[in-house]
């Protein structure tokens, strides 16, 4: 159905998280709460998408554009209340679009992180059909603690919705709740909230006191949720923890259904923006964030931490931490490694023990086996640096590029002093410090005389 409005609740502060930001900006599986909630949202294609904001109103306002260029911020005034941030957000709208608002509303919460589209769709959906004033999205949860419980006539119509902080003993044992979405026809609402007062026991204005106004015109309906989880709210870290564990044991059986062996889900967390090829495996102990991508046969851990990396077939990745880098097919990384942003590893090369790189391009077949330091640097194919090499690219104002080229041997303990650029088929001496060209074949070494003390003892022994 055509949505007119969507409006998303952003204005709260979140105290029990005892954060420094907005609860709606704190992370679930690497996005924040408003930036999920905005995600399925959009996917209905509202004709206006709106964000209410107030607590750290620029703050927020600043994110949500960032996640939709388009978005209305709505700003709250310093009245509390859900009610009140509708009423504003109504008010705006009406003035943008120089008249009354018609057609259907859509009330959204941004503090539940798992709330998806195809929920959303099914809502609009029974609304539509049914002709009702309003409808509420609810679910059926164990613990109902802190929400607001939907309350039945004997006919199983809703008659309204109780706060916990107001509901009496009966009230508290009802299991339906609240999950603060709903929808709304557009003259109801306007009605619904132009009458709302703060006598609660928050003192607040509650929207869902406009539900009673939307019954007295028509009738209110409820859709339940088929999926618990995704109306869940969070309001402390504890909510957050539990959730986050219960959507990535989800995410990781739904990957071992596809095909991907997963050792041990409890210690193996897996984004969203994730894909991942039949025959990965996943070992104990990784962390898979972003939009990273695992090919076929690839093995992963244990202890690895891939971050928007792409990891080609056959690959393996042990112990390591690897940023937005590409690894190619059977190549060997770790174990404790880090590869920072902007590297490019060609087929069968590796990145062996305590090695550290950032935009280098590593050939096919080239080895940088251990304890080195590779940044700003292309090395060609089927060479091979010798432990305890440092590319220095850092001249203290400018990074400067180090070039390597293909079958060159480099020896133990090297330096290249960037800009420096070496030919194909060279060989250096251990320890050499290389400052200029090195041409096609050539062997370079620096002079290190070594010096013998006999019978030497420190000052201290002495």
């Amino acid at each position: 159905m055509a949505l007119t409005a969507a409006i998303i609740l952003a204005a709260g502060e979140g105290s029990r998280m005892h954060s420094s930001k907005p609860k709606v900006l704190q992370e679930f599986c690497g996005k924040t709460f408003l930036q999920r909630v905005m995600a399925s949202v959009a996917a209905l294609s509202p004709q206006s998408l709106s964000v209410v904001v107030r607590y750290q109103s620029q703050r927020v306002a600043e994110a949500a554009s960032s996640y939709q260029e388009s978005v209305n911020i709505i700003q709250q005034d310093e009245i509390p209340g859900t009610g009140r941030a509708v009423q504003c957000a109504v008010e705006q709208l009406s003035q943008a679009g120089h008249g009354p608002l018609t057609g259907s509303i859509l009330v959204v919460a941004s503090d539940m992180p798992l709330l998806d589209s195809q929920t959303l769709r099914q809502l609009l959906d029974q609304h539509e059909r049914s002709g009702h004033e309003a409808t509420i999205l609810t679910a059926c949860l164990e613990d109902p603690t802190g929400y607001g419980r939907i309350i039945r006539d004997s006919q199983g119509q809703v008659l309204r919705i109780v706060e916990q902080k107001d509901a009496n003993s009966n009230e508290l044992a009802v299991k339906e709740v609240n999950s603060s979405v709903y929808v709304f026809e557009a003259k109801t609402l306007i009605e619904a909230i132009a009458g709302l007062d703060d006598q609660n026991a928050q003192g607040e204005f509650y929207l869902t006191d406009a539900l009673e106004a939307a019954r007295a015109k028509g009738s209110v309906g409820a859709y339940q949720a088929e999926d618990p989880l995704s109306v869940e709210g969070v309001n402390d870290r504890i909510q957050l923890s539990r959730l986050a564990k219960l959507h990535n044991q989800r995410v990781c059986e739904e990957w071992m259904r596809k095909g991907v062996t997963i050792l041990d889900p409890q210690t193996t967390w897996i984004e969203d923006d994730v894909v991942l090829e039949e025959d990965v495996t996943v070992l104990p102990g990784c962390f898979l964030q972003g939009n990273s991508q695992v090919a076929h046969d690839a093995v992963i851990g244990p202890y690895t931490t891939l971050i928007g990396a792409r990891i080609d077939a056959g690959a393996q990745v042990e112990r390591s931490r690897v940023e937005a880098t590409n690894i190619g097919k059977d190549a060997s990384i770790g174990p404790w490694t880090y590869l920072r942003a902007g590297n490019d590893l060609g087929e069968g090369s590796k990145a062996g023990a305590f090695v550290e790189m950032k935009k280098a391009h590593i050939g096919q077949g080239t080895k940088v086996p251990h304890l080195s330091y590779v940044g700003d640097a292309d090395l060609g194919e089927h060479s091979n640096v010798g432990g305890g090499t440092i590319t220095a690219n850092y001249d203290g104002v400018h990074k400067n590029h180090t070039s390597i080229g293909s079958n060159v041997h480099v020896g133990a303990g090297n330096l290249f002093v960037a800009p420096v650029e070496v030919g194909d088929d060279v060989t250096t001496g251990a320890g050499s410090v290389i400052r200029h060209q090195v041409p096609d074949g050539a062997m370079v070494y620096s002079e290190n005389t070594q010096h013998l003390v006999e019978g030497w003892k420190p000052e201290w022994e002495r």
